[in-house]
C-alpha cells in the first residue's frame, strides 16, 4: 500500500481557510492588540494617509485576529490598520467624525497555531508595501521552523523557496540592510536571498549575481540557469577561499610561520623551499628533520597545500644546492598565467556539475513525461554500449542513480544493494529510470576535469577537449533547459568544451 508523501499531503492542505467564507464580526479596535506573531516588527506604525483615510470612510477590508482567554484579541493581519482606527477613535469627538468599530475574521482555528499564524502574516504583508526584507526573512524563517513536514512542504510552495530553506534563512538575516535593500528591489526572491548570504564573503558574490539574474530576466522563458551557474561558481570559490582558512588555521595552531607571497618589484626574499637546501654536511632538508629550525615555515600551493621552507637558511647554518640562478622569462610568465587559468577551469568544471545534476534529478523525478530527445539518448548509449558506460557499469555503483530518482539507499557494508529493489518500476517512468541511469553514468566519466586522449596518448582536459559522447550529453542537457523555459544553461566552462561540437553530428551516442 502506497504511502502519500509529505508533498503529496501538502497538496491537500489549504495555505489559508477561505476567509471570504468567514463572517467578519465588528470589534472595538481598543480591545485589539498586536499579535506576537505577526510578520512586521519594522514600520509597523500607521502612516497620515493611512490614518486620514480610517477617519474618513473606517477600515474597508478585515482584520484576522486571535482570540484570548480575557476578551481581548491579537492581531496578525491588519495591525497597521487596527492602529489607525484605534487613533481615529480617540480623536473622533474632538474632530466631529463617529467612533466606528472594526470588522475582523476572529480566527479560533489558529490558537496554539503559532508558527501558522506568523506565515499567514508573512503572506499579507508581503502583499502589502513597506515590509522590511529582515522582517520577511525572520517571519518566513520562524514560521517554516516551527512547522511539521507536510505544513513546511505546502508553505514552502507558496513562498516560491525550496523545503528546507526556513534553516538558511537566519544567515540571510544577518546581511546589513543595504544588500538586503538592493537585492530586494533587484527581484531576488527568498531562495535566492538566502543563496546571496551562502556566498556574501566572496568579493563582488552579489554584483555577479545580480547579473546573473538580469541575463535570466533578459531571455526568453524566464528560468534560473544563468543564476544556478554563477551561484555554482561562487560556491567553489568560496569553498576554495575556506580550505586555505583551514590550512592556514593549521599551520598557526602547529606554530608554523605562513610567509607572505613574495613581491614581484624586485623585494629581497630570504626564504629558499627545503627542495632547495641542504644540511652543512650535503644531507637534504625535509620537513621531517627541519622541524627544530627556528626558520621552519610555509607557503601555500594553488591547491592550499603546505610547502615547506626555511626563512633564512644563510641565518640557520644551511647550504643552498647550487644552480644556474633562473632568469625569469616571459614564457615563465605565460607558464604562470596558464596554470592559474587551468586552476580556474578546473574549478569552474567541478562546480557545473551541480547544476547539471540538479537539473538531471528536475527531469527524472517530475511528473511530465521525459521528453523525446532524451529517451532516444538513453536508448542509443544502451544500445551502443560507448566506453565510458562500460566503466561506469563495471564499477556497480548505484549512488548517483538512487540520489537522482529521489531514493534513500539502505547502508550496507557487507553486500552490495539492489538499486531495483527500492525504485519504484512503472512504464510510465520506464524513460525516467533509464535516462538516469545513463546520466549516471556520464557525470562518473566527466567527475574529474582530466582525462586521457587515445589519439594523441597524453592528458586533456575535459573542459578543452572532451568526447564526442561527452559533447552530446551536455548539447542535449542544454536543449532540454532551453525547452523547459531556461531552468538550464551550460555554464562558461562548459560552453567552451561543446564550441568546436556544435553543428556537428553528436547525436549518436556510440564510440570510444
Amino acid at each position: 500500500m502506497a504511502t502519500a508523501t509529505a508533498d503529496q499531503r501538502a497538496a491537500s492542505l489549504p495555505v489559508d481557510a477561505d476567509e471570504e467564507n468567514l463572517s467578519a464580526v465588528l470589534l472595538d479596535p481598543s480591545l485589539i492588540m498586536r499579535d506576537e506573531c505577526n510578520a512586521r516588527e519594522h514600520d509597523t506604525e500607521p502612516d497620515a494617509e493611512l490614518i486620514s483615510s480610517v477617519k474618513a470612510v473606517g477600515v474597508q477590508d478585515p482584520v484576522s485576529v486571535r482570540p484570548l482567554p480575557d476578551g481581548t484579541y491579537t492581531a496578525f493581519k491588519g495591525w497597521r490598520r487596527t492602529q489607525a482606527a484605534q487613533v481615529a477613535n480617540a480623536t473622533a469627538e474632538a474632530e466631529g467624525h463617529p467612533q466606528r468599530q472594526i470588522k475582523a475574521y476572529v480566527r479560533t482555528d489558529m490558537v496554539g497555531r503559532d508558527a501558522w499564524t506568523r506565515f499567514l502574516s508573512l503572506i499579507e504583508n508581503r502583499q502589502r508595501q513597506g515590509m522590511s526584507p529582515k522582517d520577511t526573512l525572520k517571519a518566513a524563517e520562524l514560521s517554516l521552523l516551527g512547522m511539521d513536514e507536510v505544513e513546511q512542504t505546502r508553505a514552502a510552495r507558496a513562498l516560491g523557496i525550496k523545503r528546507g530553506t526556513g534553516k538558511r534563512l537566519g544567515r540571510a538575516q544577518q546581511l546589513d540592510d543595504a544588500t538586503l535593500r538592493r537585492a530586494s528591489a533587484s527581484g531576488m526572491d527568498l531562495e535566492q536571498i538566502a543563496q546571496l548570504a551562502e556566498v556574501e564573503d566572496v568579493p563582488r558574490a552579489q554584483d555577479r549575481l545580480l547579473r546573473a539574474l538580469a541575463r535570466d530576466e533578459a531571455e526568453q522563458g524566464g528560468g534560473r540557469g544563468h543564476w544556478d551557474q554563477e551561484l555554482a561558481l561562487l560556491t567553489a570559490e568560496m569553498d576554495d577561499r575556506t580550505t586555505r582558512k583551514e590550512a592556514v588555521a593549521a599551520l598557526e595552531k602547529a606554530g608554523i610561520a605562513l610567509l607572505p607571497t613574495p613581491s614581484a618589484y624586485g623585494e629581497k626574499d630570504t626564504a629558499r623551499p627545503l627542495s632547495e637546501l641542504t644540511s652543512p654536511l650535503g644531507r637534504p632538508m625535509e620537513e621531517a628533520n627541519h622541524k627544530g629550525c627556528p626558520g621552519h615555515s610555509a607557503r601555500l600551493d594553488d591547491e592550499h597545500r603546505p610547502v615547506w621552507y626555511c626563512a633564512d637558511p644563510a641565518g640557520h647554518g644551511h647550504k643552498v644546492r647550487p644552480k644556474p640562478k633562473p632568469q625569469k622569462s616571459a614564457e615563465d610568465e605565460e607558464e604562470a598565467a596558464e596554470r592559474a587559468r587551468t586552476t580556474a577551469c578546473n574549478r569552474a568544471w567541478k562546480a557545473a556539475a551541480g547544476p547539471r545534476k540538479a537539473f538531471v534529478s528536475r527531469l527524472v523525478r517530475g511528473s511530465k513525461a521525459l521528453p523525446e530527445e532524451a529517451w532516444r539518448f538513453a536508448l542509443g548509449v544502451l544500445l551502443d554500449l560507448p566506453r565510458c558506460y562500460g566503466k561506469w557499469a563495471q564499477r556497480q555503483e548505484s549512488e548517483d542513480v538512487a540520489q537522482f530518482l529521489g531514493v534513500k539507499l539502505p547502508e550496507s557494508p557487507l553486500e552490495q544493494v539492489r538499486l531495483s529493489e527500492h525504485v519504484t518500476l512503472s512504464k510510465a517512468r520506464t524513460a525516467h529510470v533509464l535516462f538516469a541511469h545513463v546520466a549516471a553514468a556520464f557525470e562518473r566519466d566527466m567527475r574529474d576535469p582530466k582525462g586521457w586522449n587515445d589519439a594523441s596518448m597524453q592528458v586533456r582536459f575535459l573542459w578543452e577537449d572532451p568526447t564526442p559522447q561527452q559533447a552530446a550529453y551536455l548539447l542535449l542537457l542544454e536543449k532540454l533547459g532551453q525547452d523547459d523555459k531556461g531552468s538550464y544553461r551550460l555554464s562558461e566552462v562548459e560552453e567552451q568544451a561543446v564550441a568546436a561540437h556544435r553543428g556537428t553530428d553528436t547525436d549518436a551516442p556510440g564510440g570510444a
